[in-house]
């Protein structure tokens, strides 16, 4: 359970610095920081069960160009799912949206480089 708690937080830490590096990622839910929080925790709790459940599913799947092109596909693969999560957040009527592939490519890769970090400072217990 906790390790489950550590890793929505984190995910809910990435997802915040995307949210504040680029302009084309964004959290509209009022100017409540309780709200806001609330939401950023929801959204991290989708982005989790993406990656998941669907990931997997696609990684496998696509497997040959991950090969063909030594591991860069997994940009493309982890857009995907950010553009997912946005879907869903929308389905849900949570207020988060990524607009664009090129936006969730970079906000992929920035959501990777915060969670790669934060996974090496925070502990890993099941």
């Amino acid at each position: 359970m906790t390790n489950f708690v550590v890793k929505t937080l984190a995910n809910a830490a990435a997802l915040a610095a995307a949210i504040w590096l680029l302009a084309d990622i964004t959290l509209d839910d009022g100017s409540s920081l309780g709200r806001r929080t609330l939401t950023l925790i929801l959204v991290a709790l989708v982005f989790g069960l993406v990656n998941f459940i669907v990931k997997p599913v696609v990684r496998l799947l696509s497997l040959p160009l991950f090969v063909v092109t030594l591991g860069l596909f997994t940009l493309v693969v982890n857009a995907l799912m950010l553009l997912l999560t946005s879907w869903l957040a929308k389905q849900l009527d949570l207020s988060f949206y990524v607009e664009g592939f090129w936006t969730a490519v970079l906000g992929g890769f920035i959501i990777s480089v915060v969670s790669w970090v934060l996974n090496m400072v925070l502990p890993d217990k099941n």
